[in-house]
């Protein structure tokens, strides 16, 4: 016997043997809308939607189920991706910061005498990044 929700079979010893049903579009579609406005039904609500697409209540019910774990699921992951994107944004800034701290360096006055270390540093820093163009008096006077 075939249903438009399923078919009813039989197995080997003859018991009724259900198989899942399949729903028309405009039933997905409708039961789509539904659950986009709530994503549970109260029993009247149930009632009426079931009798309204042609479909038993049970089988209202077990859609809104799965659909509500199919969503929870999507909106589990979409929280994870935007987690990461916002790890990612904040290692990516606090790097950024940190490097500001060490440009600050930079700003500051260096003192020939006592800052050899620190001009070191810095003279090593930019010939490793190739960046560095010194422009001394000589070279100048020169030019």
């Amino acid at each position: 016997m075939l249903t438009d929700q399923g078919s009813v079979l039989l197995d080997k010893d003859g018991k009724r043997k259900h198989t899942r049903p399949t729903f028309s579009g405009q039933q997905i579609f409708a039961l789509e809308k539904t659950f986009e406005q709530t994503k549970y039904l109260a029993g009247p609500e149930r009632a009426r939607l079931a009798y309204s697409l042609g479909m038993t209540e049970s089988q209202v019910k077990v859609w809104f189920q799965n659909r509500r774990t199919k969503w929870r699921k999507k909106h589990a992951a979409e929280m994870a991706t935007a987690k990461k994107k916002q790890d990612s944004e904040t290692e990516r800034l606090k790097g950024a910061s940190e490097n500001e701290e060490e440009d600050d360096d930079y700003n500051k006055p260096l003192d020939p005498n006592s800052d050899d270390e620190k001009i070191t540093q810095l003279l090593q820093k930019h010939k490793s990044s190739g960046s560095l163009h010194l422009h001394t008096s000589e070279n100048e006077s020169s030019s």
